[in-house]
């Protein structure tokens, strides 16, 4: 496998042709020059799709292809009694994220595909596990999305905890469009919100509803590849991905539909329009879209005093373009557009540690660190 390159000194580039966005378009400004480098972490990893720190600021990181690796004083051990991974297209071994509580309780939620249940090929499930020494253990799995399905697209999945300890996490439509994400009685298309011990909120949206998926917590969303509680609001936001454009950045709300495939700013691949509608009532609009894709995958709030010039920043890691997307926000308006680290790869994750630092988890390469020169 290739080595991490360590970039010794990266210099923001200049703030590039920026998408359409509600009520005005977003200014192409020129951005402040910050000199930076990045320190190499994790090496020799091929997809690192989710990755979160132990208390001794060791790491926990999933590979797509199916393992789980503890990464410790420079070592990567394989962690035993990982489940049954499906890795078929965009699905695998997916994100992982601690418990708010972990020090006390030790609960670890990861998503994956799973071909459990009726069917066949597999869809997105939850399960939480406890880790003693380099073995997974207490697994229970906690929602196993249905049908299964043997495309290979549209996922999810990302994992986040609010304020409240609500566990929220994401399943894309799995290609099928025109089905699943308006429909709340199936899966597939949804964020969803759980307890931590998998049961569902009795204030969740649609408890009440008839033959509804209970766990749903909004819906009509394509492909959530992104997700993080705001760390000065509370609120979880994600990024999914669009068609041929029509990326979004949404703030999610309690039973909101937002909309897809019935509005959107894409168009399908091979150029035609499956919508000629972009707002519709009932419908929310996102905070943010993206004309051309980027292919967002991960998603940080910037909240470090390491960074100052960057708190409330949003990045965003683009699988298409290969760099790190920096937006900067006024009143939850994108008012410019930065892109960070151009030609490092494909980054399919970002995390602010609990240490205030930001890693950077590359295709192919490995996991950086973003270091402020002095």
């Amino acid at each position: 496998m290739k080595k991490v390159i360590i970039l010794s000194s990266i210099i923001l580039t200049t703030c590039f042709a920026c998408a359409q966005q509600m009520e005005s378009e977003v200014k192409a400004e020129s951005p402040v020059n910050e000199n930076y480098t990045t320190e190499a972490v994790v090496l020799d990893l091929s997809i690192p799709w989710g990755m979160t720190f132990l208390p001794d600021e060791s790491m926990l990181i999933t590979e797509k292809t199916g393992n789980l690796i503890h990464f410790k004083d420079g070592q990567k051990i394989n962690i035993e009694g990982v489940p049954d991974i499906y890795v078929r297209g965009q699905g695998g071994f997916m994100d992982i994220n601690l418990h708010p509580d972990y020090t006390n309780n030790g609960w670890i939620y990861m998503t994956y595909a799973s071909t459990e249940g009726d069917g066949d090929g597999g869809n997105t499930t939850l399960m939480r596990a406890k880790l003693s020494g380099n073995q997974l253990t207490d697994k229970e799995i906690l929602y196993k999305a249905e049908p299964n399905s043997k495309k290979g697209q549209h996922w999810g999945s990302r994992i986040a905890f609010d304020n409240q300890g609500y566990l929220y996490f994401s399943v894309g439509d799995r290609g099928n469009r025109d089905v699943n994400p308006q429909d709340i009685t199936r899966d597939c298309g949804k964020i969803y919100r759980l307890n931590d011990d998998g049961s569902i909120p009795q204030d969740n949206p649609f408890v009440n509803t008839e033959n509804a998926k209970t766990a749903i917590y909004s819906y009509g969303h394509r492909n959530p590849q992104g997700m993080v509680k705001n760390p000065f609001t509370g609120d979880i936001w994600v990024n999914e991905h669009g068609p041929k454009g029509g990326d979004e950045i949404n703030i999610i709300r309690k039973g909101k539909n937002f909309g897809w495939p019935i509005i959107s700013y894409g168009i399908n691949y091979n150029g035609t329009t499956f919508t000629d509608i972009t707002e519709k009532e009932g419908m929310e609009q996102p905070l943010f879209y993206w004309v051309p894709s980027i292919a967002p995958s991960g998603m940080a709030i910037v909240s470090s005093d390491i960074y100052p010039n960057w708190k409330g920043n949003v990045l965003v890691g683009s699988l298409k373009f290969k760099y790190l997307e920096r937006l900067i926000l006024e009143d939850n308006k994108v008012i410019k557009r930065e892109k960070l680290f151009e030609d490092i790869g494909r980054v399919r994750n970002v995390v602010q540690a609990p240490n205030g630092y930001i890693y950077v988890a590359v295709e192919n390469k490995g996991i950086v660190k973003i270091v402020p020169e002095k």
